[in-house]
């Protein structure tokens, strides 16, 4: 049976909810309700979850305290990009709750939280990023049974409302370049890029691959004899600290693939290993021997970094007086357009790139093949006309 007394003007309820570990009797005391009526209904509410055996004793720690709790946990098992994403995340968060208890979070606090993002101008994939390290948090945090009920359970994240201006708008396609653009950058590439630009490129735009996945390359990756790159790992590098790399697994299953290639790739990355073997004997007190393709000059043997195949993709495309815009991952778009362009079908096209599901390759893709499709009609049409 719980007691109820006021302190001042605030109303409290002390109740017993069993025994400790060492057999001693606990008590649960709440108070701040303004009236006796609502210390009772509390007090209540509690005796109900004791009946029920559904009784949980709320932990006193913060959101802050708890989150690095989480992160640890999370860290275990994930990629250590993945943990600096999480960590990012819930920097977000913590300008909303950093202090305040875990417990203490209420639905309308964290909705409310997820407004203010969006009022303080961060994009919609930003919000939905926070709000999904939210929701894993508060998941630990209940299944723990640190807390009773999750504040995430049924937010929404604030998404934008097209209007009618929105609509009439050209969709968005991403920038590539076209067939005779990459033929004008590979070109310049061969004839003004630093040493291994030209097959280090001719490879990303021949294949559609990743920059890391490229950084990533190893001898033992190629067939020569079968034309085809083997994609099993991606370099990870935020620190751009030449030395201190890692090699991780791909971005997802997917991403784990055989590409084949033509002979003209083969034969670049033929030439290319034949200058390297030169190179390793010149530098061979020095050279990092782990069999990387494409390495960088000032650090024998290590692998190029993607901030470095950026700064020189910036520089080959000024020489060509091409879009500067572009990146490295334009040449993974410019693939897509040229396989669409030659007839290849989305899912084949999606397998190559190491997809499962990507919306930016179908826009690439629908955009091409909206002309082709005019064209059959069209084509149809001249052959009706003809009968």
């Amino acid at each position: 049976m719980a007691s109820l007394f006021k302190v001042s003007k605030t109303w409290y309820f002390s109740i017993d909810v069993g025994k400790d570990a060492n057999g001693k009797r606990k008590k649960e005391k709440r108070g701040g309700f303004r009236t006796k009526e609502d210390a009772r209904k509390a007090a209540s509410a509690v005796e109900v979850e004791l009946t029920n055996g559904t009784y949980l004793k709320e932990q006193d720690i913060t959101f802050a305290e708890f989150a690095k709790d989480w992160l640890k946990m999370y860290s275990v098992s994930v990629k250590a990009s993945s943990v600096r994403v999480r960590q990012h995340e819930i920097n977000l968060l913590h300008q909303y709750f950093n202090a305040i208890k875990l417990k203490d979070i209420t639905k309308k606090q964290y909705q409310d939280a997820l407004l203010a993002l969006r009022d303080d101008g961060y994009a919609e994939n930003t919000i939905s990023g926070a709000h999904g390290t939210a929701r894993m948090l508060f998941k630990k945090a209940v299944e723990l049974d640190v807390i009773k009920r999750d504040p995430t359970e049924f937010a929404k994240p604030p998404r934008k409302q097209e209007t009618l201006a929105d609509l009439e708008q050209v969709e968005d396609i991403p920038k590539y370049l076209e067939k005779n653009e990459l033929a004008a950058f590979l070109h310049t590439a061969h004839a003004g890029g630093i040493e291994e630009d030209y097959t280090l490129f001719l490879v990303l735009s021949y294949t559609g691959i990743r920059a890391g996945e490229c950084c990533a390359l190893k001898w033992q990756d190629i067939d020569f004899d079968a034309k085809a790159i083997r994609i099993s790992k991606t370099y990870y590098n935020p620190g751009n600290n030449i030395r201190n790399y890692e090699l991780m697994t791909p971005k997802t299953k997917t991403s784990r693939r055989t590409v084949d290639v033509d002979q003209k790739v083969i034969d670049a990355l033929d030439v290319l290993k034949k200058r390297q073997k030169i190179a390793m004997m010149k530098y061979r007190d020095i050279w990092h021997d782990e069999n990387f393709i494409f390495t960088v000059n000032k650090y024998p043997g290590y692998p190029m970094y993607i901030k470095l195949v950026e700064n020189r993709m910036a520089r080959l495309l000024k020489l060509a007086g091409l879009n500067t815009e572009l990146t490295p991952h334009s040449l993974r778009h410019t693939h897509t357009s040229l396989l669409a362009e030659a007839g290849v079908g989305l899912e084949e096209i999606m397998e190559r790139l190491g997809h499962a599901d990507d919306d930016t390759t179908k826009r690439v893709y629908l955009h091409v093949t909206k002309d082709m499709k005019k064209e059959a009609a069209h084509k149809f049409s001249k052959l009706m006309d003809s009968l």
